[in-house]
């Protein structure tokens, strides 16, 4: 899937595409299911994933199914760190 990050909010010096698209393409990542109950009708979708350097990042982004538009990028809290890495002992 192609990453789309034109005009985006985010910061792109702190959040590195590489690392957006690492969590993307993790076959670990958590994904969680899209809200549909937005006034604009656009569907959201979320992630929780780790990148190969290990740092944690939870996504949202918009996909038509060929392209992803990141809205948001953050890094995780420690709890959201402990779900992911529990989710992660159950697939090993």
């Amino acid at each position: 899937m192609e990453l789309d990050l034109i005009d985006t909010l985010i910061d792109l010096k702190e959040y590195k595409p590489r690392e957006i698209e690492e969590v993307m393409e993790d076959p670990f990542t958590i994904r969680l299911l899209p809200d549909h109950e937005r006034e604009d009708g656009e569907s959201r979708y979320y992630m929780i994933g780790r990148t190969i350097a290990d740092r944690y990042l939870f996504l949202c982004f918009w996909t038509d199914g060929k392209k992803a538009r990141i809205i948001s990028v953050r890094n995780l809290t420690e709890g959201e760190k402990r779900f992911y890495d529990r989710r992660y002992a159950e697939f090993k």
